[in-house]
């Protein structure tokens, strides 16, 4: 879930469907607690100003075990699992009645050929040898260029569709940095004793691989895969210079890609990705695809040709038997993320169904889990809370006038979109075979591939998702300023029409606040109102901002999760802003809802505001392992749960006032170095 920024302290009305009956009168009924939110969740012995992620979530914290097959436990994880298992029903319900129509013989024949373990541990290594004799075949670095832009195969390079930043409604291609075996160029390159020790298990990982897929390998080959991805780990961008939308949006004609990296044999290559008619190619991390050309000159041919047949067993492992299957999840669940346990097969396959047929199931699961009423209730909270918006920008004295003119102009035209797509992806055409397990994987992709292909001559379509219905999550798109909110999301505790109105205010009123402050965040703000990358700012307000943003990312580079390693300030920077935007809008509109109807009562001898409060840190009720906490802090963008709360709640002066928080607490921060930007 992404969240990002504005500071709103006065608010516009936030009411949801039940707001026209006085306070009192609400109907709670919530599915957590008396009012939305479990106390015995809570810890009492610690204040909130020392910890208010604790104070609220310190009980759950201390009594909840995360689950074997789990990374990590909290609300999200409560929520999807809630999801799955409606999925699950649908999915078996089709597979049990795969003649029903032709998505029902899709998803039974996916399914059903994914639960054939017997069947898949027959075949073992066999479905990768037609693929692997097509790398074996390589005799040509063109021909390794072909194999390169192929669905399923590795490349030290990826290649897109995406919206052309200068011109929102046309699509063009780009080209940047690959994923690697290892999850960034730190688990490379650090010299950190436990860097150390998963560069020595992925070595011994890859002849695992390699002997069960039946490749010849050993030590020597291990090695020099290792130093391939080793030297493209060199070349490539840490993850906080790869949100630096100035650096990362370099536009190329073919003349300027041969300059950078002639290796790559631009026109052929993009041909026959079918990429061949767009004129506008945008070049993303530019150093690190000169650097991965020019290991495609200087490294033998027969060390690419080993590196992608050991990536394609290994990034297919799981559509293969168990011994391979297992041999993944050893490594990439087990030893880098520390879960002990493989999920349940059927879990599993829900996911493969969600992300082969995706938007098929999430039609059905629409239909049997999310009424219109919800719909109407969110289109109340994003109004209200756009109001609440335009309040703040109105009302920040830093904005220049001409400024903000076009903030409320981009504010204006966000395109809210809540539950599903309007229209739905046609898998018609996708050929799913019951006992190919692999090829059915690889040929979902290439559908993908082909669908996105198909709208390049078209204008960019407004209506596609980015997401099923059936995620818990949300998005905003800044090429089409859109938010988004699937219907999988809009479930309690994150969003319940039957608690009292702080609830729904202090968790999914943050979200929504969270996606629209995306619009404003440190990269966000510098496209316009119709998706266009481009600077409205003028100079004296952007350094306003800017110094603003600074002040948060140096509070956030302060705190360390894990000994000797720190939150990345500047990679978390638009999540962090995104957070402290999203609680504050959603207060202001909280505000504004009481105004009209009353100061509510004390339930649970809690106040509104301190109920508020509660609830936007009950959204962050979550926990990590310490491996896998180690990866996210070094990749993701979003800072860990506890200060998504903390970190977030002590630059909001209101927060201060709801819990009496003095000087001395431990998350007391002067008003002068409190960040406000809204």
């Amino acid at each position: 879930m992404t969240i990002r920024t504005a500071l709103l302290a006065s608010g516009a009305s936030l009411a949801i469907a039940f707001s026209a009956l006085p306070a009192a009168a609400q109907p709670v009924k919530p599915a957590y607690g008396t009012w939305g939110y479990a106390a015995s969740a809570m810890d009492s012995s610690v204040k909130p100003g020392d910890g208010f992620w604790a104070y609220v979530n310190g009980g759950w914290d201390k009594r909840t075990p995360i689950a074997p097959d789990r990374a990590g436990a909290g609300v999200g994880v409560v929520v999807s699992d809630q999801a799955e298992a409606q999925v699950r029903a649908i999915v078996e319900e089709l597979a049990d009645n795969p003649t029903g129509s032709r998505l029902a013989q899709q998803v039974g024949d996916t399914y059903g050929s994914w639960m054939d373990v017997p069947t898949m541990d027959k075949l073992g290594a066999a479905p990768l040898k037609p693929y692997l004799a097509r790398i074996k075949a390589v005799k040509t670095r063109s021909q390794l260029l072909g194999l390169f832009v192929e669905q399923g195969y590795a490349a030290p390079i990826d290649v897109g569709i995406l919206p052309n930043p200068s011109n929102p409604k046309e699509y063009v291609a780009a080209v940047g940095q690959a994923t690697l075996g290892l999850p960034s160029r730190e688990y490379y390159l650090s010299p950190e004793p436990k860097m150390v020790g998963y560069r020595a298990a992925y070595r011994q990982y890859i002849q695992t691989i390699q002997q069960l897929a039946g490749l010849s390998g050993g030590v020597a080959s291990a090695d020099r895969i290792i130093a391939l991805e080793t030297a493209l780990s060199e070349a490539q961008w840490p993850a906080a210079e790869r949100r630096d939308l100035s650096k990362i949006l370099n536009r190329m004609d073919r003349a300027k890609m041969t300059a950078l990296a002639p290796q790559f044999a631009w026109v052929p290559t993009l041909k026959a990705s079918g990429l061949g008619n767009i004129g506008t190619v945008y070049v993303l991390e530019t150093s690190a695809v000169a650097g991965a050309g020019k290991l495609l000159a200087s490294v033998p041919l027969s060390t690419w040709k080993e590196w992608m047949a050991f990536r394609f067993a290994s990034d297919h492992a799981a559509a293969l038997s168990t011994a391979l299957d297992t041999a993944r999840f050893d490594f990439y669940s087990k030893q880098l993320n520390g879960v002990a346990q493989q999920r349940d097969r059927w879990k599993r396959g829900v996911q493969l169904v969600n992300g082969a047929l995706g938007e098929g199931v999430g039609q059905i699961y629409v239909e049997r889990h999310y009424p219109a009423t919800s719909d109407a209730q969110m289109a109340e909270l994003i109004t209200n809370l756009r109001a609440a918006y335009q309040e703040r920008i109105s009302a920040a004295k830093w904005m220049d006038e001409a400024t903000r003119t076009e903030a409320l102009a981009k504010l204006a035209a966000f395109d809210p979109r809540t539950g599903h797509p309007q229209k739905y992806i046609d898998y018609s055409s996708m050929m799913v075979k019951r006992g190919d397990v692999l090829g059915n994987s690889l040929r979902s992709a290439k559908f993908d591939w082909a669908l996105q292909l198909s709208r390049l001559p078209n204008p960019v379509d407004r209506s596609l998702w980015g997401m099923t219905p059936q995620t818990v999550n949300a998005y905003y798109s800044p090429f089409q300023n859109q938010i988004t909110f699937p219907a999988a999301i809009l479930q309690p505790p994150y969003f319940d029409p039957n608690a009292d109105p702080a609830l729904n205010y202090g968790a999914i009123g943050a979200v929504i606040g969270h996606e629209m402050g995306h619009g404003f965040d440190d990269q966000g703000r510098k496209f316009d109102a119709a998706g266009k990358y481009r600077d409205w700012w003028t100079p004296a307000t952007a350094k306003a901002y800017t110094d603003r943003a600074a002040m948060l990312a140096k509070q956030f580079d302060s705190y360390e999760p894990i000994p000797g390693l720190h939150v990345n300030g500047k990679l978390t920077l638009g999540e962090n802003l995104g957070d402290l935007g999203g609680i504050e809008a959603a207060y202001g509109a909280y505000r504004k809802y009481v105004a009209a109807h009353g100061e509510p009562p004390v339930i649970d001898g809690l106040t509104g505001n301190q109920r508020f409060f509660i609830a936007f840190a009950q959204a962050w009720q979550s926990k990590i392992r310490d491996e896998a906490s180690r990866q996210r802090l070094l990749t993701d963008p979003h800072s860990p749960a506890k200060y998504r709360v903390d970190g977030i709640v002590r630059n909001f002066d209101p927060w201060y006032a709801a819990f009496n928080v003095q000087p001395g607490d431990k998350l007391y921060l002067p008003p002068e170095q409190r960040v406000h930007v809204w």
